[in-house]
């Protein structure tokens, strides 16, 4: 097959791009004419990289996921310190808008696309080894799991209901500190029920 042409290759991520922005700002149900126009494109060169809505919402997360999953990486090899890696990870990963995709996360989003299983466990994987890192070097509690950082990230990292998207920045960074002081060892505190494994967060129950 021709690879595709470096023009194509950009559109399609001025495309991805718009998409995400928009999907953060306005939902999932964003009309796809809005998306096109914020990309500075045409709808046919919209519809001739992504046919249908789902097609592009499955590379919006994955672009997303790829990204934090980069970011994870850098930080680990940048940062020595293995808690000062894990706070430039979730600040950036808040930055990315993960939280504010979670809910194209849901409904008939295929979870199952070869594409996206792969891309999950890269950044899981990524994710876990910051984890570990931390508590291996004792400057992160030992009572929490990977789990429980992904359930703040995406709760924190979302927009409150009736609030707009351009002011959450103001806050988002202030209360992920406020979390991520609290996962620093020694604990000050225990906490109830156990650590939020991965599994515990896939499973239906």
């Amino acid at each position: 097959m021709p690879r595709p042409r470096a023009d194509a290759l950009r559109n399609r991520e001025r495309i991805v791009v718009a998409a995400r922005e928009m999907f953060v700002e306005c939902g999932a149900d964003v009309a796809l004419d809005e998306i096109a126009r914020r990309a500075g494109l045409g709808n046919a060169t919209l519809y001739r990289h992504f046919p249908d809505r789902a097609t592009l919402a499955r590379h919006v997360v994955l672009y997303v996921m790829d990204r934090v999953t980069a970011q994870a990486e850098t930080a680990m090899v940048e940062e020595s310190d293995p808690f000062e890696a894990l706070c430039r990870f979730v600040h950036a990963a808040a930055d990315e808008r993960i939280g504010a995709l979670c809910p194209m996360l849901s409904g008939n989003f295929d979870h199952e696309h070869p594409e996206l299983l792969a891309a999950r466990h890269d950044l899981e994987a990524a994710v876990e080894e910051l984890v570990r890192r931390g508590q291996e070097g004792g400057v992160v509690r030992p009572d929490i799991a990977v789990g429980d950082l992904m359930v703040a990230l995406s709760q924190l990292s979302r927009p409150l209901p009736g609030t707009s998207c351009p002011s959450l920045d103001r806050f988002t960074h202030r209360h992920l500190q406020l979390f991520l002081d609290g996962l620093r060892a020694p604990a000050r505190s225990t906490l109830p029920g156990s650590a939020i494994t991965l599994d515990d967060l896939r499973s239906p129950r």
